[in-house]
This record gives structure tokens, C-alpha cells and sequence, in this order.
């Protein structure tokens, strides 16, 4: 499975987590026109939005990434990357509550930039835009899938496709005022945790290069940030 691939799918799971987080968001988003197809353009817009976010993050912590490979520390970022990632899925196996107001609160901008977009009938485009920006864990995951890239382009792309992941359920729960219900949607949230340790496992075993044929190749090549 290459990198695009398992950003794609992490988007997937991730959404069944954000229809639950941004799903009221999009829905107080208002269509400009009425009619089913101005609302599914609309709809469109926003969910456009979220990627356009998604992918310039991407192109930002590429820019670490490119450092980071640079220097000849990809396997180490990789294994950390690995190690967060597991410990975040362990914490909601768990149960564990993680003290996240500190981090949070410098987000504080985004939410009035938000309600003031909302209040003013700004554009989905923006709107969207906005959304990516707060706070979601399946985001950093994400970026921490990211900063594993070679370059800001893949970097950009990887966050592409996690976006374009996300893309599907969040746009048929904008469409249909909730798409998911809620007991499914707490089955399917009861298996992210071990999704994401599988991930995590993942990460690690491509930064020991334990010479294992896809899993963890010996070699990984600093032109594609793909492992062959």
C-alpha cells in the first residue's frame, strides 16, 4: 500500500470521527440559493475547502520533513512518528483524557474567524478553509504521516489524499442532515484506536529497515519518500 493510499484510508475512518466534530459546522452553513443541486454545489465548496487547508498544512510540515530527511533522521522521525501514533490509539483504548486545553487554546482565532464568517454570510470556499484549521487528531495523524515524506510536493499530496478521504461521508452528511447513525458511527469509533496502532506499528517498522519486504525494507529512497 503506498503512502497515498494509507492517507486516503486514514482520511476515510478519520471522517466517520469528524461527521460526529464538524458535521453541525457544515450543517449551520447555509445555501446562498435554495434547490437540491445549489446545495450540493455549495456543499461541494465547502468540503473543497477543507482539502485546499489540508494540502497547504501538507506543504508546511513538508518543509520540516525536507529538513528532517536532509539531515538523515527519517528513520528516527519515523519511529517517533510510529511511537505517537501508538500512544494516541493506546490513550483511547484506555480511556485516557489528555490534557489538550493549553494546545487547544491558541486556536481560539479560528472559532471567531468562524463565527464571524458565519454571522456575515461569507463563502463555503473560506468557510471550508476555516474548518481545516481546527483542532482534530485525525489531522495530526495525518501530518505526522506527512512529515515522513521526502518533500513538501509529496507532503502536500499526502495531505491531498487524506483529504480527499475525508471527502465522501462528510459531503453526505452535509447532504442528508446526518447520513451516519449514531450507534453505527460509535462502532466504527471503537475500532479507529486499533486502526491507528496498526498504523503506528507500521510507521516503526519502516524506520527500524529490518529488511522485511514491504513492511520494513532496508533501504527507503530520499527521492520519493515511497518505500519499494
Amino acid at each position: 500500500m503506498s503512502p497515498d493510499q494509507i492517507a486516503f484510508f486514514i482520511g476515510l475512518f478519520g471522517s466517520v470521527h469528524c461527521v460526529g466534530m464538524c458535521g453541525p459546522l457544515a450543517f449551520a452553513v447555509p445555501s446562498t440559493q435554495p434547490g437540491f443541486w445549489r446545495m450540493l454545489v455549495d456543499k461541494l465548496t465547502y468540503n473543497a475547502g477543507r482539502v485546499i487547508t489540508y494540502s497547504a498544512l501538507g506543504l508546511l510540515i513538508g518543509l520540516v520533513g525536507r529538513q528532517l530527511w536532509m539531515a538523515g533522521l527519517q528513520q528516527v522521525i519515523s519511529i517517533l512518528s510510529g511511537g505517537l501514533i501508538i500512544a494516541a490509539g493506546s490513550s483511547r483504548l484506555l480511556k485516557i483524557k489528555l490534557a489538550q486545553g493549553r494546545f487547544i487554546k491558541p486556536f481560539g482565532w479560528v472559532n471567531k474567524q468562524l463565527i464571524y464568517a458565519l454571522n456575515h454570510h461569507a463563502g463555503h470556499l473560506y468557510i471550508g478553509m476555516l474548518n481545516g484549521l481546527l483542532p482534530c487528531g485525525f489531522v495530526y495523524l495525518a501530518l505526522a504521516g506527512a512529515l515522513n515524506t521526502s518533500s513538501p510536493s509529496l507532503a502536500a499530496q499526502y495531505m491531498f489524499w487524506f483529504g480527499i478521504g475525508t471527502f465522501p461521508l462528510m459531503l453526505a452528511a452535509t447532504l442528508s442532515a446526518g447520513f451516519i447513525n449514531p450507534i453505527v458511527r460509535k462502532r466504527i469509533n471503537a475500532i479507529i484506536p486499533y486502526f491507528m496502532i496498526c498504523l503506528g506499528l507500521w510507521f516503526i517498522l519502516r524506520g527500524l529497515a529490518l529488511d522485511i519486504p514491504y513492511l520494513s525494507p532496508a533501504g527507503q529512497s530520499q527521492q520519493t519518500g515511497v518505500c519499494h
